[in-house]
């Protein structure tokens, strides 16, 4: 077990409530959770992966309102839930699934995210006294004593830059900070995780060497998330700068795909990298089979036909649809955010704390029992407390080791002009 290890504020509490007992040693657990909150306050919080954007671009669906979390089709993040829950920088995530690898299908994917990109820069135009557009560290710690919360832009999957190089200048342009690679299939950069299209995993291009050299250049982070183990590997070779994997998990304790295996997390910690625990249940923890949503996902399946060939946004939104209701009909047990923390102990244990952090997912299938939305984040502080966790070693995991590694990677991209 990890040794316990307590603030200067808990060892006052531990005294004052032992004092003139015999008792054995307890802190108080409304005193825990003060202290929790409080810590939670102080430290400069991030989030590197949320697919909000895409519920940005829905008619009738504005971010700086607060929504119901209770109500169908709140989602997880807004402005007001993330000021609740204490969040300073959020990730936004460009994301694209993945699609025909045809000048048609590279138009369509980079139109697409033109889209998402100006429905984030809108709403720093609407609400600029509530978030504000970040593009460095420096601007979110400027934004956090502000009151503001920071918006960063991430791209998940790295279809949109086609087979175009100069379009990762374009996208920097336009603020985005880091480049998740591919997603649920193969592209031409590298190939993915999961829904490969080949079985044999090939791993980086050459045309994704160019793009791992041209984020170097520009000081964008490079993220595997989602990436093939021979990808995660051969980015680590052809990376000059520290990369990241913005929202995924612990293979060692949930058997997945998508999930980091231990010799992946010391492999990213040697190259100085950050690795964000992603809140998708099922890469947090092994559930059960249950057969009867299986066969009603099959039934959707055959009735759409693979979701990479759907074209038609309305279709693609009516298939989601039935989707999301097959999982409200037959609901699997959800992890919760004690098994979550379980995952960053096992990083710690590993490699040290300085190469942990969160990455949600929310609105891109995040959540956990205690950590629904946004506007629970504070459990996880005091999860880490729980656990003995000093305030240094929670303020690096919430956002200190992912700021580390963007300071990191912009000072050699200056290094390479």
């Amino acid at each position: 077990m990890k040794e316990k290890r307590y603030t200067p504020v808990f060892f006052v509490l531990l005294v004052f409530l032992c004092w003139g007992t015999s008792c054995s040693p307890r802190l108080d657990p409304e005193a825990v959770k003060a202290e929790a909150l409080a810590i939670h306050d102080r430290v400069l919080t991030v989030d590197t992966h949320s697919d909000t954007p895409m519920r940005m671009l829905r008619e009738g669906w504005d971010i700086g309102e607060r929504h119901d979390p209770s109500e169908r089709g709140s989602g997880k993040i807004d402005l007001p839930r993330m000021a609740e829950g204490g969040l300073d920088a959020e990730f936004f995530a460009v994301y694209l699934g993945q699609g025909e690898r045809t000048p048609e299908g590279y138009a369509s994917a980079k139109d697409r995210a033109m889209q998402m990109l100006e429905a984030i820069h809108k709403m720093c135009k609407d609400y600029p006294h509530l978030v504000e557009l970040a593009t460095s560290p420096e601007d979110a710690y400027r934004l956090e004593k502000e009151g503001k919360r920071a918006a960063f832009i991430g791209m998940e999957n790295g279809y949109p830059i086609g087979t175009d190089i100069s379009l990762v200048k374009e996208f920097y342009d336009r603020g985005v900070r880091y480049i998740t690679l591919c997603h649920g299939g193969d592209n031409d950069i590298c190939d993915s995780a999961t829904d490969r299209r080949n079985p044999e995993d090939n791993g980086l291009s050459d045309f994704g060497k160019e793009v791992v050299a041209e984020c170097n250049r520009l000081g964008i982070m490079v993220d595997l998330s989602h990436a093939s183990d021979k990808t995660f590997f051969d980015v680590l070779e052809a990376s000059k700068a520290p990369i990241i994997a913005s929202h995924s998990s612990v293979r060692a304790l949930c058997d997945h795909p998508r999930n980091l295996t231990d010799e992946m997390i010391k492999a990213l910690a040697s190259n100085g990298g950050v690795v964000q625990i992603c809140f998708v249940s099922s890469f947090v923890k092994e559930t059960p089979p249950n057969p009867k949503r299986e066969k009603a996902l099959q039934t959707l399946r055959e009735k759409y036909g693979p979701r990479r060939e759907i074209k038609d946004e309305a279709l693609l939104a009516e298939m989601r649809e039935e989707y999301m209701k097959i999982y409200e009909k037959y609901p699997s047990e959800r992890a919760a955010v004690k098994d979550l923390i379980d995952h960053v102990d096992h990083v710690v244990k590993l490699v040290g704390v300085d190469y942990v952090g969160f990455g949600t997912d929310f609105d891109g299938g995040g959540e956990i029992e205690g950590c629904f939305d946004v506007s629970e984040l504070p459990n996880l502080t005091l999860e880490l407390v729980r656990r003995g966790y000093t305030e240094e070693e929670i303020r690096k995991i919430w956002g200190g080791n992912l700021m580390r590694v963007f300071s990191e990677v912009i000072a050699a991209a200056g290094d390479n002009q």
